[in-house]
């Protein structure tokens, strides 16, 4: 897929992320909710909550797994300052990684955004407090960050099987991440949906910029 079609399919899913979250403010919303807060989709969530119950442990783990990925920006931060140091220029700095940098800012302006603006809230109290939910900022964090490290490998390390090593881990990771946060009970199953349909938007749009300006520099 070249990069029109990646940057057309990207914007596809964030407007389908958009009609995601406003069916999800105005299907079927009953106080189901602890505390008596409201849900979209609320036979649907209720439902799969029930059925899934809450396991904790899974939470905890995930959520400490969460920080792996952050591990993946702080390392391509690194390789942008030192480039930036070498180079004495930010325009010198590798263009895939200028734009990595500006795809993870708009990731953490819209992990921000649902924070100030809740549109769900957990099913469950986290430490006795109620915490926005929509969409799962883990699963968020997750299908956003893992794929460019998948990326960014078959762009800068030349050995195949390093390459497909590091491509399986970013993969299995993920979708270990994916039925973890579903199956914990902390999230509603809608809040699964919408981080993944938002996630995989975004790093098309990241993908499809570097596909564009890779084909105009050559």
């Amino acid at each position: 897929m070249n990069g029109k079609k990646l940057f057309r399919t990207g914007v596809l899913l964030i407007d389908g992320f958009v009609l995601w979250t406003v069916l999800i403010c105005t299907m079927d919303v009953q106080p189901i909710g602890v505390n008596g807060t409201s849900v979209g989709f609320a036979q649907l969530n209720g439902w799969f909550h029930q059925l899934t119950g809450v396991h904790m442990t899974i939470y905890h783990i995930t959520d400490w797994l969460g920080l792996v990925p952050v591990c993946g920006c702080m390392i391509f931060a690194g390789i942008g300052l030192i480039q930036l140091v070498q180079r004495k220029n930010l325009l010198k700095v590798d263009y895939d990684i200028l734009i990595l940098g500006v795809y993870y800012v708009i990731v953490i302006l819209g992990y921000l955004f649902f924070e100030m603006v809740p549109i769900n809230y957990r099913p469950v109290l986290i430490e006795g407090r109620i915490e926005a939910s929509y969409p799962s900022s883990t699963t968020l964090l997750v299908l956003s960050v893992m794929p460019t490290i998948a990326f960014q490998a078959d762009r800068r390390i030349k050995k195949e099987h390093i390459r497909k090593c590091i491509r399986a881990i970013a993969a299995g990771f993920s979708l270990f991440m994916i039925i973890g946060r579903t199956i914990s009970g902390v999230h509603w199953l809608t809040d699964i949906i919408g981080s993944v349909i938002l996630s995989v938007g975004l790093y098309l749009i990241y993908q499809s910029s570097v596909a564009l300006y890779d084909r105009k520099k050559n």
